[in-house]
């Protein structure tokens, strides 16, 4: 894991999906949690589980899946895109958060009252660091 731990995770969820893999292991901080919290409400995750392995924590996570009656079951295909980077920060208030797909998209932000949703951000009328677009 880099120093870049939101791109972690993000890359650690995507590889599984591509390699349609049921679960996903990664290594938990506060943040991890809180948006892999955001995945599981919006429906891109299944279920969240934390596990102890040698005085170290993780988050298992089990990916969503549709089935298909031809072929079995195969992954929704996650498009996941970090925006914000340790290199170059991108803030937006709450007028110019950008809209993925016209709102059927989400975007994460980092703001003053935690990781949040684009929905949340602008009704609560706050802006902040925009982690990252998820469609």
């Amino acid at each position: 894991m880099g120093k870049d731990t939101i791109a972690d995770i993000l890359t650690y969820i995507r590889n599984a999906d591509m390699n349609r893999k049921g679960t996903v292991q990664i290594p938990f901080t506060n943040i991890t949690e809180n948006t892999v919290k955001i995945l599981l409400r919006e429906g891109f995750i299944e279920n969240i589980r934390k596990q102890k392995e040698n005085d170290k924590y993780f988050l298992v996570l089990t990916l969503q899946y549709r089935r298909n009656r031809k072929k079995g079951p195969y992954p929704i295909f996650l498009n996941i895109k970090r925006i914000s980077t340790p290199g170059l920060r991108i803030y937006s208030n709450y007028k110019q958060i950008p809209r993925i797909l016209g709102g059927m998209g989400t975007v994460i932000l980092s703001t003053s009252r935690g990781i949040i949703t684009d929905r949340e951000a602008r009704l609560e009328r706050i802006g902040g660091e925009v982690l990252c677009y998820i469609w």
